[in-house]
């Protein structure tokens, strides 16, 4: 996938008392039981392997479970040349706008392919990611997310909850850049409409890849 997806790496040294209950849940697995919509909007920080900030956005997050999401980053100078991600149920569908480019592939191939998949259903968490609680640290209960396929976009994933909500998000790619996403406003189980999880082409953009029927 291309550059607008968010990776972060992060040091676990620390991160002590984990959080998982005596059935072997984490926040993650209580986070997700009974999730069925997911509006937010975040704050996207990526810094590049040396430590560099290279980029900062703002964007908006749209689950509709099962397998459903957009993720859209709004550039900070406010410009038109955001990115979109859009998981339709069938296709995930990425927008460069500045490129004016489509990138298509079913929803099954790219399956881990963004941290939005985590909360949108689309896979099964625990065949998909490796979950296992990573203590406390900066006020947040975190829960470490490794993807198992050897092909996904990221590395890990730390969540960190406060009062059984997510407030952030922490990734790491396979070139060593980092992100952290921190979610403001979130309204869980809100109304969403078809129109907000489904994505045609624009007229005149290259498409790239065959979608589902």
């Amino acid at each position: 996938m291309p550059r607008f997806i968010p990776f972060l790496a992060v040091a676990l040294a620390g991160l002590t008392h984990a959080v998982q209950a005596d059935d072997g849940t984490t926040l993650l697995d209580r986070y997700l039981d009974g999730l069925k919509t997911l509006r937010a909007g975040f704050t996207q920080t990526l810094v590049d392997a040396h430590g560099r900030q290279i980029d900062r956005s703002t964007g908006t997050l749209v689950v509709s479970r099962p397998g459903r999401f957009r993720w859209e980053i709004e550039p900070e100078d406010g410009s038109s040349s955001g990115q979109l991600l859009v998981a339709d149920g069938k296709n995930v569908w990425f927008f460069d706008r500045d490129l004016e480019q489509v990138t298509v592939k079913p929803i099954d191939a790219a399956l881990t392919a963004t941290p939005a998949m985590l909360l949108s259903g689309a896979a099964d968490v625990r065949k998909a990611f490796r979950v296992e609680p990573a203590g406390r640290r900066d006020g947040l209960e975190w829960v470490l997310v490794e993807p198992r396929r050897p092909d996904a976009d990221f590395r890990s994933a730390l969540l960190g909850f406060s009062g059984g909500q997510l407030k952030r998000m922490i990734l790491e790619d396979k070139l060593g850049q980092t992100a952290t996403v921190e979610f403001e406003r979130a309204r869980r189980n809100a109304p969403v409409e078809d129109r907000e999880v489904t994505f045609t082409p624009p007229e005149g953009a290259d498409v790239i890849g065959t979608p589902r029927e």
